[in-house]
């Protein structure tokens, strides 16, 4: 017999304390064994002066129990509120977003009835990692962040979700054709790990292309991994298409930490009026049992709320001509309570497996990289500048020196000088590289140049240094070289 799992219980807003007490009840029914602490998030803590939503008694709940079950939250809007969820995300290391996108064929109106496919984003890096600067009156430069061990630890995740849940294949996602360093090695990691598991199928997409075929041909994946954004997007995208965007949820999970939830929001507009459909959260806490350990009660839920949805047994949001009843919140958490014990006849029976011992160990196993030589070769020195290109070229090939010469200076990745064609300066920040010429160089060589260009009152605004690993470029080529 499993032991008592201790977990945090949060009731959000809006809808939030609603579903979450019927998804709760529900759990009681089903035995599950859980020790549940509640703790207040969203609105009541932001409308308190607390700009992120979560007290700190809250975290050191969060930090015993290390399982959360979040009803949805409102944030307010304007600035200076942070969601709570990318707080949580971030300070619990909750490195992958798994969503399950699956259509309820024929008694939940799709156009895909074979849909059934799970997404696995990563949940802490690239664009989303929030590093932004204003450089000039033009210009914001906003950081995509993607790291050899971060591509690692979500890839091998997809593979282990894949091993564990039966699941045949494993897509990846990227943009590796333009950004062929950050998503390059997102793809070039994929390929490497997919070595590991050669049972299961592989494939690679252009993240336009791809994202075209889960809204036109769905039931052509299964697996799919992929960086934060593309993640975010596609899987709202495979939310709408499958016809059933209150009945999905979602974890979230880390190494140590994991957060379940459903992925609509708080619907304050319906709020205490007994018809929201509780579907949602009850994925998510379904997937949370699964995590847990207790995968014999999350099949037990499972195949009851299945058999419910075959029954016609629905709420208004997923009410059509087909269905039988129309119930409310409380009611439909009833309707699956009396079905206990039975399977569905036509959806597919639920039948979830302990995670394995390899899966947890993905969550930490990543290597790491070899480079016998990293070398200084330049150094890109952008500039806040108004005038002509030619002028600023002029004077910046005077200030060259200790061993650093201009090479180019482009805009928007576009190469102005050398060949400057008068009228192509379109904006007012300036990339200008220099390069070694011949000798090694130093960190110093750099200094000495931006302090040659203070000197001129040249208004460099940001410096990358350019390195080469094992004689390899470190830095993009698309500046004329």
């Amino acid at each position: 017999m499993a032991e008592s799992k201790s977990i945090t219980v949060a009731y959000g807003d809006g809808i939030g304390p609603e579903i979450m007490e019927a998804v709760l009840e529900i759990l009681r029914e089903a035995k599950a064994k859980l020790s549940i602490e509640t703790i207040e998030v969203g609105e009541k803590q932001y409308k308190m002066g607390n700009t992120s939503g979560i007290s700190s008694s809250a975290w050191e709940s969060l930090r015993r129990t290390k399982v959360l079950l979040k009803a949805p939250i409102t944030t307010p809007q304007g600035g200076g509120y942070k969601s709570l969820n990318v707080t949580m995300r971030k300070t619990l290391g909750l490195y992958a977003n798994v969503r399950p996108c699956i259509c309820y064929h024929p008694f939940v109106r799709t156009n895909h009835p074979k849909m059934d496919l799970v997404i696995v984003r990563e949940n802490e890096e690239d664009l989303y990692a929030g590093i932004e600067y204003q450089l000039t009156p033009d210009a914001v430069h906003c950081i995509k962040l993607i790291t050899r061990s971060g591509s690692e630890r979500i890839i091998r995740y997809a593979f282990e979700y894949a091993v564990t849940n039966g699941r045949k294949k494993v897509t990846c996602m990227s943009k590796d054709n333009i950004m062929k360093m950050a998503d390059g090695m997102f793809h070039k990691i994929f390929d490497k790990i997919a070595d590991e598991y050669p049972h299961i199928d592989r494939e690679h997409y252009i993240i336009d292309i791809g994202t075209a075929r889960i809204a036109s041909a769905p039931e052509r994946f299964d697996v799919i991994v992929t960086e934060n954004l593309y993640g975010d997007i596609i899987s709202d995208v495979a939310a709408e298409v499958s016809g059933s965007v209150g009945l999905a949820g979602s974890s979230n999970i880390g190494a140590n930490f994991a957060m379940f939830e459903a992925i609509h929001g708080s619907a304050p507009d319906i709020a205490g009026r007994d018809i929201a459909n509780p579907s949602g959260l009850l994925s998510g806490a379904i997937m949370m049992l699964v995590h847990i350990g207790q995968p014999d009660v999350a099949s037990l839920i499972q195949n009851a709320w299945l058999t419910t949805i075959e029954s016609g047994i629905h709420t208004a949001d997923i009410f059509n001509d087909a269905s039988k009843k129309k119930v409310g919140t409380h009611e439909f958490a009833e309707a699956v309570i009396e079905r206990m014990g039975e399977t569905p006849r036509v959806l597919k029976t639920a039948n979830y497996r302990a995670r394995r011992s390899e899966e947890r160990q993905a969550q930490t196993r990543t290597t790491t990289a070899v480079v016998s030589r990293r070398e200084l070769i330049g150094v890109d020195v952008f500039v806040h500048y108004i005038g002509e290109v030619d002028k600023l070229a002029t004077t910046l090939k005077e200030i060259s020196g200790n061993g650093l010469l201009l090479q180019t200076i482009s805009s928007k990745g576009l190469k102005l000088w050398p060949d400057y064609v008068p009228g192509m300066n379109i904006t007012d920040q300036f990339n200008c590289r220099f390069k070694k010429n011949g000798a090694a160089i130093g960190l110093g060589d750099v200094a000495k140049l931006t302090a040659r260009m203070a000197e001129k009152n040249i208004d460099f605004v940001k410096t990358e240094n350019l390195y080469e690993y094992d004689g390899k470029a470190g830095y993009s080529l698309g500046q004329g070289e």
